[in-house]
């Protein structure tokens, strides 16, 4: 019986994907353009355009063309030529196409570039005999209280801004030097919303961020956070939404080229701040229930995500720069 069913979904299998090659055939032949240019012509630019000329690239039988969303930035000008002279593609005649074509693939190959950068960075492990490392944590604390010095590298004050214990190191184990970037990056572009979310960490009953939200549900009871550990689960939660290929609709939409660290950086100051808006909403029982409410924001971004259209709203101050481009 399962050999059977076995049996049948492959026939299934070569039927449809001989079944789908003809009709490309036939759709080419009517009129007179391969899928690529179908695409390039009647899809806008951005998310909806490139995901679908990665899929067809994939997809080919060429291996020239599958190997193409992988290729080095340098060979991408090179690599439009090759795909134009295979697909017999007149550059003179179609010169948008190239342009389209180049646009696509600096930002699928841009997009596993960002992947190995970011990996790199979650496998670096925090070192404290490595200045560059204490010249990051000394600005985290600086840019999070600029009132209060810090009295001593080992010190309870770390527990302020929330880590666990006397020395920061211990607590970025899990994302390497991934986390601090993200902390340090959020504290020092983003510098007044990074402040306020601390604040209301410690006091959420006070937060004036939703002030009117307090107001209307009249909390008796508000469950604080530990900034900087939440800071890394965020980190976390950002690296697995690029792996898994989910925040490809949000690059391929606000990136107009090769998505970069900055890119990823300005997306975690967003989750950052949502997430701590929706942990308010939620209003948990106790911090036990932190994991129930991540996963449920986990949920609620994959699913905002999966609309092409979908850019994560860049509306804090770190990603003015990006609005321009």
């Amino acid at each position: 019986s399962s050999f059977a069913r076995m049996f049948v979904q492959l026939c299934l299998y070569f039927y449809c994907k001989c079944l789908w090659r003809c009709l490309k055939f036939v759709v080419r032949k009517l009129t007179g353009r391969c899928e690529l240019q179908r695409i390039c012509y009647n899809t806008k630019p951005g998310a909806a355009r490139t995901m679908k000329i990665e899929a067809s690239l994939k997809g080919s039988k060429s291996k020239r063309l599958q190997t193409s969303v992988s290729v080095h930035p340098d060979a991408i000008e090179k690599t439009i030529d090759d795909i134009m002279e295979l697909k017999r593609i007149n550059p003179d005649i179609n010169p948008q196409l190239g342009i389209s074509l180049q646009a696509c693939l600096l930002q699928i190959v841009g997009y596993r570039n960002l992947i190995a950068e970011v990996e790199k960075l979650r496998r670096e492990p925090y070192d404290s005999e490595n200045p560059q490392h204490e010249e990051m944590l000394m600005k985290l604390w600086k840019c999070l209280k600029p009132d209060s010095p810090l009295k001593a590298r080992i010190s309870k004050q770390w527990c302020e801004i929330g880590f666990q214990g006397d020395d920061p190191k211990t607590d970025f184990r899990g994302m390497g030097l991934l986390g601090l970037y993200n902390l340090a990056y959020f504290a020092e572009w983003d510098t007044e919303i990074a402040q306020q979310v601390l604040s209301d960490s410690l006091q959420p009953k006070y937060s004036q961020l939703s002030k009117a939200e307090w107001e209307k549900k009249k909390f008796d009871k508000a469950i604080g956070y530990s900034f900087a550990i939440v800071g890394i689960n965020i980190t976390d939660l950002a690296y697995n939404l690029l792996v898994s290929g989910a925040l490809k609709t949000h690059f391929y939409n606000v990136a107009p080229e090769a998505p970069t660290l900055t890119h990823f950086q300005q997306t975690f100051c967003y989750l950052m701040h949502e997430f701590h808006k929706f942990w308010i909403e939620e209003d948990p029982l106790d911090i036990m229930e932190f994991n129930r409410v991540r996963e449920k924001f986990h949920k609620r971004i994959l699913k905002q995500l999966q609309n092409p259209e979908m850019a994560l709203c860049p509306h804090f101050a770190a990603s003015e720069s990006l609005i321009n481009m």
